[in-house]
């Protein structure tokens, strides 16, 4: 299986509907991988719980198949985890996952 985890930790919008959103949803679209997962950490959790244009384009990368992931420190610290899950965005504490990911050599692009 073709796995690509991406950190993502700016709040630059331009970055992220220009690059992010848009490799992730072409990336599960064009079956350049076989799954995709966006991991926010933290600045992004404050964009993506208050910015509705970035909402939007979540929601639609989630209906193409890509999985989100929330630090739950950042989250908690910044007041969002709650809006977070409300968006269907998995939170929970993920310094250890971030570990294996790393330790275990899986592919990981850093935002």
């Amino acid at each position: 299986m073709k796995k690509l985890n991406i950190l993502w930790c700016s709040d630059n919008i331009v970055t992220v509907e220009k690059m992010l959103l848009m490799y992730a949803v072409n990336a599960m679209m064009q079956n350049w991988w076989d799954e995709v997962v966006v991991i926010i950490w933290g600045a992004s959790a404050r964009l993506v719980a208050e910015n509705a244009v970035i909402k939007q384009r979540i929601e639609i990368a989630q209906l193409a198949g890509v999985k989100f992931e929330a630090c739950k420190a950042c989250a908690d610290q910044l007041g969002v985890s709650e809006k977070l899950s409300d968006m269907g965005i998995n939170v929970y504490g993920y310094g250890d996952r971030l570990t294996e990911i790393l330790q275990d050599g899986e592919n990981l692009l850093s935002i």
